[in-house]
């Protein structure tokens, strides 16, 4: 029997997966209801959290963060059956996540921290991208039985804190991107312009497609060759800050942007490729 500890909207959706899959798994929430609603479906409810791992082949953490994670591992360790794996799905903190697996497996418990990209319903459908940080040995030993839980698995080399670490940058770069999409709406309103541009525009601008080109030139450092200059790109952040500034709507994170920019043209690299703003973080 496997067992999920942490029936939020993930580990809910995880849970019913594997209701789908024709398994019966144990599951605990702190707050009782959330199991209980599960157990109507299929799942078997469990109000103590040691009950629930004590006759577990699998145990998945689906938790808020680290302190709730420690909390949970110092009740469920001396109840856990011999040679039970810990996965951890719980988006953690990078030293936290360095520290269970080197603790754990001081006591001969095997602990990995695989933090997904997924929504619940990615969740649900087995969709998804997963983050594997272990062993090369526990990589081919695992494989395949987390394969049911995402459609992608990205193994990431023996250092337990590298997929905390890119789970933490994947979610900074969506937060960045939904801040820039309420700035697309603050200027918009500003402009007396109905929000549902914003779909329409989308209808045939994908900027996603210039993520990885982007990245890549970034991190390559080759910025004299610019397809968009920066003296040009900050020509269009002083259009978009005299926009919000007429109409007082502010934008969110475009000032601090602007700040950077003016830095490296003072220094002489307008003519460079706007990129270039992330010089000295890379």
């Amino acid at each position: 029997m496997i067992c999920f500890l942490g029936c939020g909207l993930l580990g809910s959706a995880m849970v019913r997966a594997a209701l789908r899959r024709g398994e019966k798994p144990a599951v605990w929430n702190r707050t009782l209801e959330k199991a209980a609603r599960l157990a109507r479906e299929g799942a078997v409810a469990y109000p103590l959290v040691e009950d629930a791992v004590a006759q577990a082949s699998a145990v998945h953490l689906v938790l808020s963060d680290d302190s709730a994670v420690d909390a949970i591992l110092q009740k469920i360790v001396p109840a856990l059956p011999k040679g039970v794996t810990l996965f951890d799905h719980t988006t953690t903190s990078i030293t936290g996540a360095r520290r269970r697996t080197q603790e754990l497996a001081a006591q001969g418990i095997e602990y990995l921290h695989v933090p997904v990209f997924m929504s619940p319903q990615n969740a649900l459908e087995g969709e998804g991208v997963l983050l594997f940080c272990g062993k090369k040995e526990q990589w081919q030993r695992h494989e395949s039985y987390l394969a049911r839980f995402a459609k992608q698995l990205l193994y990431l080399g023996e250092d337990p804190g590298r997929a905390a670490a890119l789970k933490l940058a994947g979610n900074l770069l969506l937060v960045a991107i939904t801040a820039g999409i309420a700035d697309m709406a603050s200027l918009l309103k500003g402009a007396g312009i109905e929000r549902s541009a914003i779909t329409q525009l989308f209808a045939v601008f994908d900027p996603g497609k210039s993520i990885k080109p982007r990245a890549q030139r970034m991190l390559g450092g080759n910025y004299s060759s610019p397809s968009w200059q920066l003296q040009m790109a900050r020509k269009d952040v002083r259009l978009m800050l005299e926009e919000a500034e007429k109409n007082q709507l502010p934008l969110q994170f475009i000032p601090q942007v602007a700040a950077v920019m003016d830095r490296k043209i003072a220094a002489g690299k307008g003519h460079l490729d706007w990129t270039v703003i992330g010089e000295d973080f890379i």
